[in-house]
């Protein structure tokens, strides 16, 4: 047994370079997961700043000094951030207000339409059957209104927490894209001037990360505000908030589309009933599905993207459990990274015995 460990140390660990590359990654995974709470404003400044650096090179490529492209930039995302706190979260707010209002009778609703199915389908189904189901929902509805009911007097800690972020976090931010350079020498300062493996690994994550993390971004906003114009055009209620759902859920691959039909049924049939007008929500949902999966982000994730789904389902399983929206985001780069450091990990091939 330990000869077979031996042998598998020796062929893959053979050279320097593989241990710097596995001494970084096992650095990195630590700090993130034991400090990962502790540092998740710098971590999140880290993220966005990333992200927001390729408009910022896009500019110094118009010949504009990166300086000056820090500032256009900067601004321009504290603008957007306004936005969406004086108009967009306001009304985000009232619609979800709204919705957990109407909560009630839609439960109502639901409760007679499900008491008619016995009478329907008596083979199929009993009132027994019925009462049983009822009651389930009851309780988790309960245990629902239990976890509102704590969210809401924790809320104090929650909005200090969030005024902080929304404080500290751009400052971060700014310093990361004005300082980038200086940031960089001093990050690599630490490490051994020999690192072609792990430069190479960087260098290829780069482009395939930073493609799809601002890829990701626009998929996210495109799908967002479509649903948005079409649930408005089609009369749907809560159609801001709805939408935001529908964005938010391409972030989620496969899983996040079909999730995501079930409250946008129930809120039409509530509103509708079993009328054309569901359908056609149903319809332009779907439409939007198909237009977002066979044809953006093909075009988005072309060069980005190159996994199987059954890897791109376990990574985002494995990485929102640990490391929530963020963990479900960076889900796809992260496989990509593990895929990379595969493909690019040197490996000694063992030695084929001969004889004569």
């Amino acid at each position: 047994m330990f000869e077979i460990f031996r042998q598998w140390y020796d062929r893959t660990f053979s050279d320097p370079q593989a241990l710097l590359l596995a001494a970084l990654l096992i650095i990195g995974t630590a700090v993130v997961l034991l400090a990962g709470q502790v540092l998740a404003p710098i971590l999140a400044a880290m993220v966005l700043a990333y992200i927001l650096d390729g408009a910022v090179i896009r500019l110094t490529r118009w010949n504009i000094p990166r300086k000056v492209a820090v500032w256009i930039v900067f601004t321009a995302f504290v603008a957007l951030v306004v936005a969406i706190l004086v108009w967009l979260a306001p009304l985000l707010i009232r619609q979800a207000g709204q919705f957990l209002v109407e909560v009630p009778r839609m439960i109502a609703k639901g409760q007679d339409l499900l008491m008619e199915l016995p009478a329907r389908y008596p083979t199929l189904i009993s009132e027994e059957d019925i009462s049983r189901l009822i009651a389930q929902v009851r309780v988790q509805l309960a245990g629902v209104g239990k976890l509102v009911l704590s969210s809401s007097l924790s809320s104090v800690v929650g909005l200090i927490t969030a005024m902080v972020y929304l404080i500290l976090v751009p400052v971060l931010i700014f310093f990361f894209l004005y300082d980038k350079d200086k940031l960089f020498r001093w990050a690599t300062s630490f490490l051994p001037e020999d690192r072609p493996l792990a430069v190479t690994v960087w260098k290829e994550m780069d482009l395939k990360i930073s493609s799809y993390a601002r890829g990701k971004l626009l998929e996210i906003a495109f799908v967002w505000v479509v649903s948005w114009v079409a649930f408005s055009l089609l009369g749907l209620n809560y159609a801001v908030l709805l939408s935001l759902i529908v964005g938010l859920s391409v972030l989620i691959p496969y899983v996040g589309a079909a999730a995501v039909t079930l409250p946008v049924a129930l809120i039409a049939y509530y509103q509708w009933g079993l009328d054309i007008r569901t359908a056609w929500v149903l319809v332009a949902y779907g439409v939007i599905q198909f237009f977002d999966g066979n044809l953006l982000a093909p075009l988005l994730f072309a060069e980005a993207v190159n996994i199987h789904p059954i890897a791109i389902i376990t990574a985002v399983l494995f990485f929102g459990g640990l490391w929530g929206v963020w963990g479900v985001f960076f889900a796809i780069p992260l496989a990509t990274l593990i895929q990379t450091i595969l493909e690019v990990w040197p490996r000694q091939e063992p030695a084929v015995a001969t004889g004569k």
